[in-house]
């Protein structure tokens, strides 16, 4: 009988040194999960701090020598082409102001670059052109507050060639395979997409799309 009690005892100090190691582990790889969120959160805001920085830093700097009136435009979409022409290079700053969003947005929608900001989506128009200016961001970081838009609300789109500003004109919610929210469009409009719903776990089923459209630009 002594035996069995031993046994027993012994059998119920392993499972419960088991129990312990298996909670020292999932609190490591908890800690380990907070760390990782920690440095992409960081790495997220000081690249939007230095990207920032340096976007005013260039907006400072005295406007390029006037060219003819006849080519002005074209010469202006021109260097609106050719800055952002790069994968990941800045183009410029969309401000939301009565929700308190402002983030810098890059060229491409690559996952390096949404971990940073939000990005333009390749193939819809330039700010500056005349069309569907798209831009993606994630819903959990820079775009999360886009739950809070309402119609009329202002955005601002400042780019080193001028700013302009658009106004909401409504909401909604498709698939994310449903591509007709970036079409090409005739008129001057920005297209705002992020995942929907803002507080689901994992992927998201959903996409959140913003539209807006042109009411003023370039100013400055």
């Amino acid at each position: 009988m002594r035996v069995k009690v031993r046994w027993l005892k012994s059998g119920r100090s392993r499972a419960q040194g088991l129990l312990r190691c298996a909670s020292a582990a999932f609190f490591l790889l908890g800690l380990l999960a907070i760390g990782f969120c920690a440095a992409a959160y960081f790495h997220a805001e000081i690249y939007q701090a230095y990207a920032g920085w340096r976007f005013e830093k260039s907006l400072s700097l005295p406007p390029p020598p006037k060219e003819p009136s006849r080519t002005a435009a074209r010469s202006d979409q021109q260097r609106i082409l050719r800055f952002a022409a790069r994968e990941g290079s800045v183009i410029g700053r969309i401000d939301i102001p009565r929700i308190g969003v402002s983030v810098m947005v890059v060229e491409g929608v690559q996952a390096r670059n949404l971990k940073v900001a939000a990005g333009h989506i390749p193939g819809t128009a330039l700010p500056g052109e005349e069309g569907n200016v798209g831009i993606a961001g994630h819903r959990d970081t820079f775009f999360r507050k886009l739950r809070e838009v309402r119609a009329s609300d202002v955005i601002t789109l400042t780019t080193l060639y001028g700013s302009y500003q658009y106004s909401v004109e409504s909401t909604r919610v498709v698939e994310p395979g449903d591509v007709q929210v970036l079409r090409p469009s005739s008129a001057a409009i920005l297209t705002l997409v992020t995942c929907y719903p803002f507080y689901y776990v994992g992927s998201a089923p959903g996409r959140f799309i913003v539209r807006a459209r042109q009411i003023s630009g370039p100013a400055g």
